[in-house]
């Protein structure tokens, strides 16, 4: 056989490619490791549920609409939207609390749980998937559109929004101020 139809390990051994293949398909089955991330960017259903753990730690619930745009087979535009719920914890929930507001988009980064407890009308076991936040992103504005910080920018900015021509082709809800001056451009 050539030296080609073998492959050495780490350990020494050295093993045919079909010692090899049966190996890693082994090591797989057995220690692949599996990977629980979800990346999310939607609207708040409800003001967010701020509230502390007796040790002092903020915990908030956030609801979250998620839109969907797609085409159905015979071309029909179609929306279709999913309602999900985020818990955050310590200062990403003191932010939710002081700055999400319903309708407010923001982006999660987190991971699946799984959370089930005991129904106490029907004493049956009940589960619920959720989002357990780990990062979090504010988008828009503090009032939830897309401009400036103050009360007169934001006044300006809607004003601006307002006379701006209006486009649905491919808007996912963001506002941009049409009005931009080439010279602000810093390089």
């Amino acid at each position: 056989m050539k030296l080609a139809h073998y492959i050495t390990c780490n350990a020494g051994f050295i093993l045919s490619r079909k010692e090899f293949s049966l190996f890693l398909f082994s090591y797989i089955e057995n220690t692949m490791a599996s990977v629980n991330k979800v990346i999310l960017i939607g609207n708040c259903t409800r003001d967010p549920e701020v509230r502390y753990t007796p040790k002092g730690t903020a915990v908030a619930d956030i609801g979250m609409a998620l839109n969907r745009y797609f085409s159905s087979d015979g071309g029909e535009k179609r929306e279709e939207t999913t309602f999900v719920d985020v818990t955050l914890w310590g200062r990403q929930a003191e932010v939710a609390g002081e700055y999400l507001k319903k309708g407010r988009p923001v982006y999660i980064e987190g991971r699946l749980q799984m959370d089930s407890w005991d129904d106490k009308n029907t004493g049956q076991k009940r589960t619920k998937l959720k989002i357990v936040g780990e990062q979090m992103q504010l988008l828009g504005s503090r009032d939830g559109g897309g401009g400036g910080s103050s009360s007169q920018q934001r006044g300006e900015s809607s004003q601006s929004n307002q006379s701006a021509p209006q486009s649905s082709g491919g808007n996912d809800g963001a506002q941009f101020e049409t009005d931009s001056d080439d010279d602000d451009i810093p390089f």
